[in-house]
């Protein structure tokens, strides 16, 4: 179960069984005394998944691109997300209804996976080393500057010996 939750062990397990007996998330939460949403987030786990919403899902899962795009084309052309969800084993309909956000806004490419961390530092010029003589002029402007700082530090120098 969701570690997250509200809603101890006990109380999970004897929502499932009311869920079980057809009474719905309103209900449960008033006889378990508790907030209703832990319970809604419950009952809807278990409309899809049943019993096994009380067994802790993994969240670390990943999905090819083609799956992805399967999923939300079915989604588009209109089977509910919570059957596509339970088809499929996802822990929620809102990861399909994410994914067709995304498709929308973007199109596939949304889809694809994206690459982890910082992006990768654009070259100075693509496949070419700099030529002399931008070696030499970015030489001679480091040395300028060099130079530059090198007099003001003899200036502040010579302030601080009078």
């Amino acid at each position: 179960m969701e570690p997250r939750s509200s809603l101890s062990e006990v109380q999970r397990e004897a929502a499932v069984v009311w869920f079980e007996q057809g009474l719905a998330d309103r209900t449960v939460s008033t006889l378990l005394g508790v907030a209703r949403w832990p319970v809604r987030s419950l009952y809807r786990r278990w409309r899809i998944h049943g019993r096994a919403a009380l067994v802790s899902m993994s969240t670390k899962r990943s999905f090819s691109f083609e799956f992805k795009l399967s999923v939300v084309e079915r989604f588009v052309a209109g089977e509910p997300a919570a059957e596509l969800a339970a088809e499929h084993g996802l822990s929620s309909p809102s990861l399909v209804k994410t994914w067709a956000r995304t498709y929308r806004r973007e199109g596939e490419d949304g889809l694809r996976p994206k690459r982890k961390g910082r992006p990768p530092k654009p070259p100075d010029s693509p496949g070419e080393q700099p030529s002399e003589l931008e070696q030499l002029r970015r030489e001679n402007d480091r040395l300028r500057a060099e130079v530059a700082y090198l007099g003001k530090l003899r200036a502040l120098r010579g302030q601080q010996r009078r």
